[in-house]
């Protein structure tokens, strides 16, 4: 006989069920700074390491979610890899600013909780901590039937890193002739999903269809997931091979290179140095979107752009081609001659 908080729509047994069969997962994340993790009313994870190892360590930490490239997830069935886009949205954010991983923790919500569909999400988000080395100590999943409908659900994440405060990468360690060195995305990642919702809808487009020269499905081009970046990218951060990080999400290139250097100089980048991925000329094609639109909101294929001082750039190269890592060389910084950050050629 169901209680009356079950008849309200919330079934607390489920909850702990779902609690239950993701603990194993979750702590396969942990490292060794984790006291206490999932479970308790907070999180416990020590910082001894962390005083050993920097001289004056700085926080960075980072919040974001998935937006509307979950309602794909959601409509198609599809929920064991949007965790990693979670993760990835807040891993390669603190990235750009240098940062060594030490946790993650999540928010859930979800209209009806059922441990199987639970289960899937979470082993996305466990497999984002992983490939980040973020441990996964802690969140919140909430059952709110009156808020969800039954099979909606939410997502959203805190990661937090550490790095030394003297070390810290950005704008202010960027110099003119430095070179810019973009790294691929995996796709559309998750910027700009509105958009695409309705170009879907305004060209009734089929998710099962491979479009022109897709190699896969529009859904499963759609939903692959955000690339991690951490182990591309942090050897350098350690080497201190990096001056400045541009992590590509919403309003594409332009909008967040901009970040990345000063007002005195200007990112020159040349777009014949890399191939646009077929979905980006998908979406324009259907969605008669001009370049400038495309700009604006997508990626464009390139994930992630590292700024590296001239002296660097062979080592940094050098370690790309040893680890078989892929990279374009996409430009130059520049005298700023005409009041742009950013400049297309």
């Amino acid at each position: 006989m169901a209680n009356k908080y079950e008849e309200a729509g919330v079934d607390i047994q489920n909850g702990s069920k779902a609690v239950l069969s993701i603990s194993k997962m979750v702590e396969s994340t942990y490292d060794k700074n984790v006291i206490s993790g999932i479970g308790g009313f907070g999180s416990e994870y020590s910082l001894s390491e962390i005083n050993q190892t920097f001289d004056n360590p700085v926080l960075i930490s980072s919040t974001d979610g998935v937006g509307t490239k979950l309602l794909l997830a959601i409509e198609n069935n599809i929920n064991d890899k949007i965790g990693i886009d979670l993760v990835a949205m807040c891993a390669n954010d603190i990235l750009a600013q240098g940062a060594k991983p030490l946790f993650f923790l999540d928010y859930l919500g979800v209209g009806n909780l059922k441990p199987d569909k639970i289960k899937e999400i979470i082993s996305g988000i466990v497999e984002g901590c992983k490939d980040s080395h973020l441990s996964l100590i802690g969140g919140e999943m909430a059952e709110m039937p009156g808020i969800y409908q039954s099979d909606d659900y939410d997502l959203s994440g805190f990661a937090v890193g550490v790095a030394e405060k003297d070390r810290l990468i950005g704008a202010d360690r960027v110099s003119e002739g430095d070179y810019l060195i973009g790294l691929p995305s995996s796709g559309v990642h998750s910027n700009g999903y509105s958009l695409v919702r309705k170009i879907i809808e305004d060209a009734q487009l089929d998710f099962n269809k491979k479009y022109d020269d897709l190699n896969q499905s529009l859904i499963d081009s759609l939903l692959e997931p955000t690339k991690l970046y951490f182990k591309t990218v942090y050897p350098l951060i350690e080497r201190d091979l990096v001056s400045s990080i541009a992590h590509i999400t919403g309003g594409g290139i332009e909008d967040n290179l901009s970040r990345s250097i000063p007002s005195n100089l200007t990112a020159e980048i040349n777009r014949d140095q890399w191939k646009v991925p077929e979905i980006f000329n998908v979406l324009k094609k259907y969605g008669d979107l001009t370049q400038a639109d495309v700009d604006q909101v997508f990626n464009q294929g390139i994930g992630m752009i590292l700024v590296i001082n001239q002296d660097n750039y062979q080592e940094v190269t050098n370690l790309f081609d040893l680890n078989k890592e892929d990279y374009y060389e996409i430009g130059k910084v520049v005298n700023n001659s005409n009041g742009k950050k950013v400049e297309f050629k």
